[in-house]
């Protein structure tokens, strides 16, 4: 069970973040495309057709202010004009940065893969009503009261300790393979991307690998 205490504890994701940042080797500047394609434990969950000619896999962490401003702002753009046209395949991976980030992709993965972008675009939109409060699970729990959690099912899905652990992996294969030190972090067809990319800075990268 993630307790209060480490979740305020480690809330601060600078320390995190930080740490990260000096304990890494130098970073790879491109990954193997087949080697990223390789789901973690508990499987993808990606939009957009298997044989797109681009496909983006996003690092990210919940409580990550970076993380919520793409998808606030680039998200919404890149998804009407690449990803629902078919365009491009996006695949949204956790890297949580601190407890309470990995409570938020626990809970959007409890219900299911259909649920998983509606309550991970959720906790991103009201980020700063929850992440950055006095009490961030209390505030959590009624949030996901409002996509249908019972406290017995929001209480459920914490203390699963197989889902806490596939998190993790994750993240921790974020780590350790593909060098991910920062979110987010984005690879568009293996090469890294960090930070909050706005919709130009993506179309820059991607419209010549689509031919456009």
């Amino acid at each position: 069970m993630i307790t209060r205490r480490q979740t305020l504890q480690l809330l601060g994701t600078a320390a995190a973040t930080a740490y990260l940042a000096t304990s890494l080797p130098a970073l790879a500047q491109n990954v193997a495309v087949q080697d990223l394609a390789v789901p973690g434990p508990l499987g993808d969950v990606a939009l957009g057709p298997e044989n797109a000619k681009v496909t983006i896999i996003e690092y990210a962490s919940m409580t990550c202010s970076h993380c919520a401003n793409f998808h606030k702002t680039t998200w919404p753009e890149l998804k009407k004009r690449y990803i629902d046209t078919g365009k491009i395949r996006f695949t949204l991976r956790e890297f949580p940065l601190d407890p309470l980030a990995t409570a938020g992709f626990m809970l959007a993965r409890c219900d299911g893969n259909d649920k998983y972008y509606p309550i991970t675009d959720l906790l991103f939109e009201q980020q700063r009503n929850w992440a950055f409060v006095d009490k961030p699970l209390d505030a959590l729990r009624g949030l996901m009261r409002q996509a249908g959690f019972s406290q017995e099912k929001f209480d459920a899905c914490l203390k699963d300790q197989k889902l806490y652990d596939a998190v993790n992996a994750v993240k921790n294969r974020g780590m350790e393979q593909f060098r991910v030190d920062s979110t987010p972090t984005f690879f568009i067809n293996g090469q890294r991307h960090p930070g909050s990319l706005s919709i130009d800075e993506i179309e820059k990268v991607i419209k010549p690998l689509l031919g456009e």
